[in-house]
């Protein structure tokens, strides 16, 4: 009987062991069950609102537009991410590679600027390229540039040294398509291209003090008479034309240092280097300020939604004498920063530059206008190598080796320095 009764107690405890036994299995299953399901909902969750950096800023901008997120890529938090670089500080560091084009696939080199074709014998100038200090610059991308560039259309005003830089950005977008010539003007160095496939057109309009201005120059730079410069008036040559550019370009600077007589309300009222006229000298820094201010006003003052870029102005390197009587440029390499700093009526002009753009950004915020600074002066300062020199001349000591001929040591060969410009541009209106 005892053990009858010991049995029954062995079995009961047993079927209750079995019972707790299967409640705890459940109840792991049912936790495991949870996590599974919590841990797909997160996933699912992160994998739609992945982390962003912004990007840095390049240029300066007009508008309340912010740049576009990008996503973090793996490992990049170890990387310092700079919130603004300043494209225009930095180094000239080697390019093996060399330049997009040459003389050979770009067919529409102006002669003065083709020193390759010119017989130029040292080509070390073409294995440059720009370094920023704080990111990395991306070479021009033409066929990218093209394609975001469909049905628009873009405009550089300014001197030659605009039509210097619309030339090296016609050649690189050559490698991609060719232009067409779709206007000209005889009275004036304006020209528009277009690119079938795409419908883009760029047209570079002389106009070199941005006012009314009649000049009386020949193709060397000598001059038959005194410029007359309408310092109230606007060219009408680009603002009449203004509102049909989505893109535009404008520059100033060496032109103003000329023999000029200023006129206001169609009234002489003095004069840039005028001696003997007995008229009040004004000096090129006063002129140069009003013609930004008004050009800028008129930009802010339009309501015309374009992006307009004000490109700086650019240094030359005359050495042992000025560029009309004997000034040459003979080396060539590169400066370092150390080496060489702006002429003092450079900085004068760039310090206007820059203190005329923040007034226009002041005015022009909260408008649909795009307003940027692109700053070329300094990486250009740094380029004594890259003008055409002597050889701005077809094989200029061919027959006499001790030949003189007048140099330039303003413009830039192409291809050369300037090219670089356009990745600046890339960067600042494409990849910014």
């Amino acid at each position: 009987m005892v053990i009858k009764e010991t049995r029954l107690d062995w079995k009961s405890w047993s079927l209750f062991k079995q019972h707790h036994f299967s409640l705890l299995v459940k109840f792991a299953v049912s936790i495991l069950l949870m996590g599974l399901a919590f841990r797909l909902f997160y996933s699912n969750y992160s994998i739609g609102v992945s982390p962003v950096i912004e990007t840095p800023f390049v240029e300066k901008t007009v508008g309340d537009e912010a740049p576009a997120p990008v996503e973090v890529l793996e490992n990049t938090d170890a990387i310092p991410q700079k919130e603004q670089c300043d494209l225009s500080i930095g180094d000239w560091v080697p390019n093996p590679s060399g330049p997009i084009y040459t003389n050979e696939s770009c067919h529409i080199i102006h002669t003065h600027q083709n020193c390759m074709t010119n017989g130029r014998p040292n080509l070390g100038y073409l294995y440059w390229k720009w370094k920023p200090r704080d990111c990395e610059l991306p070479r021009f991308n033409a066929e990218r540039f093209l394609e975001l560039m469909r049905n628009k259309s873009w405009a550089f005003i300014g001197d030659s040294i605009s039509r210097n830089h619309v030339q090296s950005l016609l050649c690189i977008l050559s490698k991609v398509e060719a232009a067409d010539l779709v206007y000209h003007d005889d009275s004036y160095p304006s020209d528009r291209w277009n690119f079938p496939s795409y419908n883009f057109t760029l047209s570079v309009i002389w106009s070199p003090f941005l006012l009314k201005a009649a000049t009386f120059e020949d193709i060397n730079g000598v001059s038959s008479g005194d410029i007359q410069l309408h310092l109230d008036e606007l060219d009408k040559k680009w603002t009449d034309q203004y509102q049909s550019f989505d893109y535009v370009v404008i520059s100033g600077g060496k032109w103003f240092l000329k023999a000029a007589i200023y006129y206001e309300n169609n009234t002489i009222t003095g004069c840039n280097y005028c001696p003997g006229k007995n008229l009040t000298e004004f000096g090129p820094e006063i002129a140069y300020r009003r013609a930004l201010k008004q050009a800028f006003n008129f930009i802010v003052s339009s309501n015309h939604s374009s992006i307009v870029l004000f490109r700086t102005t650019t240094p030359e390197h005359f050495e042992n004498a000025a560029w009309n009587n004997g000034g040459t440029c003979k080396r060539t390499v590169p400066f370092k920063e150390e080496e060489i700093s702006l002429k003092d009526i450079d900085t004068k002009f760039h310090n206007i530059e820059l203190e005329e753009f923040e007034k226009a950004k002041t005015l022009g915020s909260g408008k649909r206008l795009k307003l940027k600074f692109l700053d070329t002066t300094h990486l250009s300062l740094l380029r004594p190598d890259g003008h055409p020199g002597p050889y701005r001349h077809f094989h200029p000591f061919e027959k006499d080796k001790n030949a003189k001929v007048q140099n330039d040591c303003l413009h830039w060969c192409l291809p050369g320095p300037i090219d670089s410009w356009s990745d600046l541009v890339m960067e600042m209106v494409i990849n910014g």
